[in-house]
């Protein structure tokens, strides 16, 4: 099959993974529509190693902005949609300290997933990585992080257009973030977190996770008991800088 035929599928099944792999099992027969944005496909040489240690590795990715940060070294930050005050102080402090030389990935939800991207604004490198279609903005309280993040930054998709955010694209998009960072940091979460997901994405791909610990809280205990269960603990910001030696020293970190 095409990297056109692949695009092709792609948009009359909205990004559907199941369903694409399904079409290209029955060997159906596709009349190619051409697609006038931006899109890679597992075929292209462009296409990230990281998604081919996926059991389901996305057959095309649809983009607005920067491909090269596809290229950079990279750490996933994920959070609350409802942080405390202190999980956003912590969070942009964080991410401040890591974008120097580091693109920060992260859902392009509000609360924490939002303080990663605009943490990275106007100097750092970022990448968002949507649950709904590449031209659909959501949250709409996203919508100037959007127009800013296409312009500078990198936006990826699975799904194609305008397609509306589905409750069950959401473990699909996590899965990408959980594979795209060398580590994965969680710096905010509660009990009943969709977190949870993606850290259990980034231990089925044997990346390392770290979390920020809490006062005793049951609204914010999702950290603590990351934590307990054998994630790694930072427990002071120097330690945050260290996590830039994950990287191979013969890997190129942009400065």
């Amino acid at each position: 099959m095409t990297r056109e035929e692949l695009i092709t599928l792609a948009v009359k099944y909205d990004g559907n993974y199941r369903r694409m792999y399904q079409a290209i099992q029955m060997k159906e027969i596709v009349e190619v529509i051409p697609y006038e944005g931006n899109a890679l496909t597992i075929l292209d040489k462009e296409y990230p190693k990281e998604f081919l240690e996926l059991k389901e590795p996305p057959l095309v990715l649809f983009y607005i902005g920067d491909l090269s940060l596809l290229k950079t070294n990279k750490i996933s930050v994920v959070g609350s949609r409802f942080p405390s005050a202190y999980g956003k102080v912590t969070t942009r402090r964080i991410c401040e300290m890591l974008s120097n030389g580091v693109t920060l990935v992260s859902g392009m939800a509000k609360g924490i997933d939002a303080v990663v991207h605009k943490s990275c604004l106007p100097f750092g490198r970022t990448i968002g990585v949507l649950g709904c279609g590449i031209d659909y903005i959501y949250p709409r309280e996203n919508d100037y992080l959007y127009s800013e993040m296409k312009l500078t930054q990198l936006l990826i998709s699975e799904f194609p257009g305008k397609t509306p955010p589905y409750k069950y694209h959401f473990p699909f998009r996590n899965r990408l973030i959980a594979a795209l960072g060398k580590v994965l940091i969680v710096t905010e979460a509660n009990m009943k977190s969709g977190t949870f997901l993606t850290v259990n994405e980034a231990l089925n791909l044997n990346r390392d996770v770290y979390a920020i610990p809490y006062p005793l809280s049951e609204d914010v205990s999702g950290c603590n008991y990351l934590i307990q269960q054998g994630a790694n603990l930072i427990c002071e910001y120097d330690e945050i800088v260290k996590l830039k030696n994950v990287f191979d020293k013969k890997e190129e970190i942009f400065l």
